[in-house]
């Protein structure tokens, strides 16, 4: 009893982190290691996804992965264990029964109390008869359970014995009129998320459910909050940005610039932080608790990037501070980031003005909503040839519109004005880039 109270002992739990700021819950999206795997301080042993970005998680113990609580898919609440490791040189009790938890083997006694969520985690524990449950993941069982199919029943093709989705659709009792139509579609046909049976028609999914979760959920609940509790205002002009055009093919032949991202982006966001500059009250909050008008100092440049998890914003920090070279430098390592899904979740806090570049999308201009707790954003059509009034004769000239959102109780009708026509004076005499500076 002694040696096995000190060997239970040496198992070390890691729980969930706040990997943010007040972060609540995570997804685990993939796992780097499984059981029976040595790890040691600091190594990176899974991948979480929270509801501003994908974070790699280091685990601070060395040793061997003991047990995975949860499968990938699941969202976990911060503070719940998610991994226990044990000593490398922890030897098993030859008497218990392993039993498979999430996607990894935990060790069980006899009369071992059954985790709560055991079932949600797919595992394949014995019922009170001692019949082995099959394996599934909860949106599987929920989906089977939604179209009356008993998991029990079905043979599973999924790696090692996990029944998939397609097992369910497949096991779908048709009525007697869809027999013939549905049939083969159930086998082979496309897959819904969660789809009652009600919605399956012929052999297409009428509907596709999407749960909405992570970064999509907060985005969601951010531009609902800003929409509905800052009176937007949007303003647009139409600026002639031939000349920013021809300046951007001399600095993509300048040395300093080499090898970074010389684009219409760069002198946009350069032109907005000279006209913050110009005019500072731009830069600003609402605090409503204290009924206070906070103007920020400095700039925390936030740009909007769409990726394959939906929307962010992260942000350049001091970006007022930045010559053109460091600033394409941050703006290009932005990118990046954001859309191999890495971007920390320091860098998606404390931004004050926006950039949103529609124009990559080949549209002209939008409404754009503002970032929770920020005064501005200003939105960037496509730059296209269009007619235009040059030197008294219509000629085909490069020109974009640009929109201006702002928050009314910070900034009144005057100021926004002269900001969004500093950007266009800029851009349409970037030589102001240096006589405005």
């Amino acid at each position: 009893m002694t040696t096995m109270t000190q060997k239970a002992s040496a198992l070390r739990e890691f729980r969930m982190p706040d990997v943010g700021e007040g972060l609540t819950e995570a997804e685990i999206l993939k796992w780097y290691v499984q059981p029976g795997d040595q790890v040691t301080d600091g190594q990176v042993v899974c991948e979480v996804e929270t509801a501003k970005a994908a974070v790699e998680l280091p685990i601070p113990h060395d040793g061997v992965v003991r047990e995975l609580r949860f499968p990938e898919g699941t969202t976990v609440d911060v503070g719940q264990v998610i991994i226990t490791v044990g000593e490398a040189a922890e030897t098993r009790p030859a008497a218990r029964t392993p039993v498979l938890v999430g996607y990894g083997v935990a060790e069980s006694a006899t009369k071992r109390r059954r985790r709560k969520g055991a079932e949600a985690a797919g595992g394949n524990a014995q019922g009170p008869l001692g019949e082995r449950r099959p394996l599934a993941k909860p949106p599987v069982r929920k989906l089977a359970k939604d179209l009356g199919v008993d998991l029990t029943t079905i043979t599973p093709s999924g790696p090692g014995g996990i029944i998939t989705r397609e097992d369910v659709h497949a096991a779908v009792p048709p009525t007697p009129a869809q027999a013939p139509a549905l049939a083969p579609a159930q086998a082979s046909g496309p897959v819904v998320e969660a789809a009652p049976a009600s919605a399956v028609t012929g052999d297409t999914a009428r509907e596709t459910r999407i749960p909405v979760k992570g970064v999509r959920k907060a985005t969601a609940e951010a531009m609902v909050g800003s929409a509905f509790t800052a009176p937007h205002v949007t303003e647009f002009v139409t600026v002639d940005v031939t000349r920013t055009m021809r300046l951007l093919e001399e600095l993509r032949q300048d040395k300093d610039l080499q090898g970074l991202r010389v684009n219409p982006l760069l002198l946009v966001a350069k032109a907005l932080l000279v006209a913050v500059g110009r005019h500072p009250e731009i830069n600003a909050s609402w605090d409503e608790t204290r009924r206070e008008i906070v103007h920020k100092h400095y700039v925390n440049l936030g740009i909007a990037a769409a990726t394959p998890r939906g929307l962010i914003v992260p942000n350049i920090k001091d970006a007022h501070t930045k010559t053109l070279p460091q600033l394409a430098e941050a703006l290009g390592e932005l990118v990046v980031t954001a859309r191999a899904g890495r971007t920390a979740p320091a860098a998606l806090q404390g931004g004050t003005v926006t950039i949103t570049n529609i124009g990559v999308f080949g549209v002209d201009t939008g409404t754009p909503i503002l970032n929770p707790g920020e005064s501005a954003i200003l939105a960037v059509g496509a730059i296209k040839p269009r007619p235009w009034v040059h030197k008294g004769k219509i000629r085909a000239r490069q020109v974009t519109t640009l929109a201006l959102s702002f928050d009314h109780r910070l900034v009144d009708g005057e100021l926004g004005s002269k900001v969004l026509a500093d950007v266009a004076g800029i851009l349409e005499q970037p030589k102001r880039l240096i006589t405005w500076a």
